[in-house]
């Protein structure tokens, strides 16, 4: 692939599955993603995903992660269009360090208050939150409310200059170099174990956020990966994640972006099923040389596979789970 900013361009696809344990329960999937633009295709292109809670107290995490990466990708959009403007890449660090988070943070509280103007909380929804006793529905944007909405977020921007990559809570960002190299580009919270998690919910949720600004300077990954934890969590152990990543980028590279979003959330219901039970999400940021076919395998190459006896579903699948009890 070429290093060329001017002849390569961001490409995203990704899916979101219910958990096998959400299935069972009747309970819905409240992961969540989003990207813009919306076409999947461009520059800058920018990326959420989120995992709400799901929790006693967190009974609306699945409108809590909606509205975190409708959020995201929107503040994100408009801070980049802000910064279209500076010429200092360490002053659009600073800022992405500093005001992000925190602009973040408001407008996801802003989303919450606004939804639960429209629909406010019932006196039964108040005694989950906690409350001493039920009062009318008037008072549901009372202190705390917003717990009810508790979620994690994942965020990237990929620009012809630099990359942004924001999280707050549970969940893995990956990159995948142009040579299969994969590694995290944010360092891990070490506050986060079992089910702790940090969360858009929390007091001050905007000092927990976990910031990385990396400037292409020479070659920038070819693959990026967003998912929460019910993907890497379905994994016996780190490396068997890992090597999603590598994977990935080898079968996007062999058959197409289009092959790989084609089969995602098959993948995805199986690790559910075959791993950890939750919901899982997987966003995928492909930097594409404009020379690549946008097309489906030739029909040469679809004549070698069918010699070799592969089949695409089954021989290129990314690493499965190893199937344990949840």
């Amino acid at each position: 692939m070429t290093e060329d900013k001017h002849t390569a361009r961001w490409r995203a696809v990704g899916k979101s599955v219910r958990g096998a344990t959400h299935g069972r329960n009747g309970m819905p999937n409240q992961d969540a993603i989003h990207w813009l633009p919306v076409s999947g295709t461009g520059s800058p292109l920018i990326m959420a995903v989120a995992d709400g809670h799901g929790s006693r107290r967190s009974f609306r995490s699945q409108v809590g992660a909606r509205l975190a990466v409708e959020t995201a990708v929107q503040v994100v959009e408009d801070f980049l269009r802000v910064q279209t403007q500076t010429e200092s890449l360490s002053a659009t660090k600073r800022a992405a360090e500093e005001w992000l988070p925190v602009a973040l943070v408001r407008n996801w509280l802003g989303a919450v208050a606004a939804h639960l103007g429209e629909q406010p909380l019932s006196a039964d929804e108040l005694q989950l939150l906690g409350a001493d006793e039920a009062k009318p529905s008037v008072d549901a944007l009372r202190p705390g409310a917003h717990l009810a909405y508790g979620t994690t977020i994942l965020a990237a921007a990929a620009t012809r200059d630099f990359i942004l990559y924001l999280q707050l809570g549970d969940g893995e960002i990956l990159t995948v170099s142009s040579d299969g190299e994969v590694t995290s580009p944010l360092p891990k919270d070490q506050r986060l174990f079992a089910n702790e998690t940090t969360s858009l919910c929390s007091p001050d949720a905007w000092r927990d956020f976990r910031v990385c600004f990396q400037v292409i300077s020479n070659a920038p990954p070819s693959l990026i990966l967003l998912t929460t934890d019910g993907y890497p969590n379905s994994f016996r152990d780190e490396s068997g994640f890992l090597k999603v990543g590598s994977d990935i980028l080898d079968m996007v590279r062999s058959d197409g972006l289009h092959m790989v979003d084609d089969q995602l959330e098959a993948w995805l219901t199986e690790s559910t099923y075959a791993g950890s039970g939750d919901d899982v999400t997987l966003g995928l940021i492909y930097l594409e040389d404009v020379t690549e076919s946008e097309t489906a395998p030739s029909d040469e190459s679809a004549k070698k596979r069918r010699a070799s006896g592969a089949r695409i579903d089954e021989r290129e699948a990314p690493p499965q789970p190893v199937e344990y009890e949840v």
